[in-house]
């Protein structure tokens, strides 16, 4: 009698094949790796899920995975993690410039940043459709981005209902509340499933109807426009209408601190997709934050922004009268 043959590979069986529940989270992707994509990295990490992230060259990647390391370090050095829990984040974080890399992920998190003008909306779109095309169709693709429309950039994508908006604040690693915006075509399981990774990572869902600016970039940018137009009329120095909203109103930061902390540049940005949106006054970029980012007044990242910075501290104010002289 002829011996049969065993034809049948290991992975017919599934001894070997990874399987996946389409609602398991196990390992997220982030696209674009500035300072709030290392912030999600470490977020991800420090709860048990695995991170690829992706930039633009392996130099800036090298460059990234040392900067997470740094930060990492910090919080060591404040008695905020131990050796072990560093070794092990930085176990599961991984980084590369292949879109294919992406194709294991359950869920990808777009978050570029870019010092160019504009809302960088094709950009975004891009990215989206670089990362449909190498993902299964079960992964969400989600943005970070708070200034424009998650229908809008999703528009590209083959299947747009698994699309969605998933905002942090920065700095992501403190703040415990994530607003999640779903488009007009986001389908229920993207919702839930994202909620699901709040939920593994830590963080309050605040579910947004899909409008620019979310909740917390529009009403902060009016803050400190409005911040800026006390300045110009001369109604009060920077220190005293910062030192006003932090005892009265027992606010962590003033406008004008907090427009140093988030950067200047990326105010102006936020401002400037806010009012292409709605033609609203209110957000119109102030003449003087717009002034300080052309003198390249950025902020705490620079040492100058309102305010004059030695190691992060604050030394003192960069504009000496309505007159916006700078020193």
């Amino acid at each position: 009698m002829k011996e049969q043959v065993m034809t049948e590979s290991l992975e017919d069986y599934a001894l070997t094949r990874k399987i996946h529940k389409k609602d398991e989270i196990h390992t997220i992707g982030i696209v674009g790796c500035g300072r709030m994509g290392q912030e999600i990295c470490r977020i991800v990490c420090q709860f048990g899920l695995n991170a690829i992230f992706l930039d633009v060259s392996e130099e800036k990647v090298k460059e990234i995975y040392e900067s997470i390391k740094n930060q990492l370090n910090e919080e060591e050095n404040q008695w905020g993690l131990t050796e072990s829990d560093k070794r092990a984040i930085l176990s599961r974080l991984r980084g590369t410039i292949d879109y294919n890399d992406l194709s294991d992920c359950d869920l990808v998190i777009e978050s570029v940043n870019t010092r160019s003008p504009g809302n960088n909306l094709e950009l975004r779109k891009d990215v989206f459709k670089k990362i449909e095309s190498v993902v299964s169709p079960e992964t969400i693709i989600a943005t970070n981005t708070s200034t424009l429309m998650i229908t809008e950039i999703a528009s590209v994508l083959q299947s747009p209902q698994r699309a969605i908006g998933l905002h942090f604040m920065s700095p992501a690693t403190t703040i415990k509340i994530v607003e999640v915006v779903k488009g007009m075509e986001t389908n229920q399981q993207t919702f839930e499933k994202v909620c699901k990774f709040a939920k593994m990572i830590d963080r309050k869902v605040v579910v947004i109807n899909e409008s620019p600016g979310h909740i917390s970039t529009r009403l902060i940018v009016t803050l400190i426009n409005e911040a800026c137009e006390l300045l110009m009329e001369g109604v009060a120095p920077v220190s005293a209408i910062d030192n006003v909203m932090k005892e009265g109103y027992r606010m962590q930061l003033g406008p004008f601190e907090l427009a140093d902390k988030i950067g200047l540049d990326k105010v102006v940005k936020w401002m400037d997709n806010l009012y292409q949106e709605y033609s609203l006054q209110k957000f119109k970029p102030s003449p003087v934050i717009k002034r300080l980012v052309r003198a390249n007044y950025l902020g705490r990242k620079v040492g100058k922004g309102f305010y004059r910075y030695d190691n992060g501290k604050i030394v003192g104010e960069t504009i000496q009268s309505a007159e916006f002289k700078l020193h």
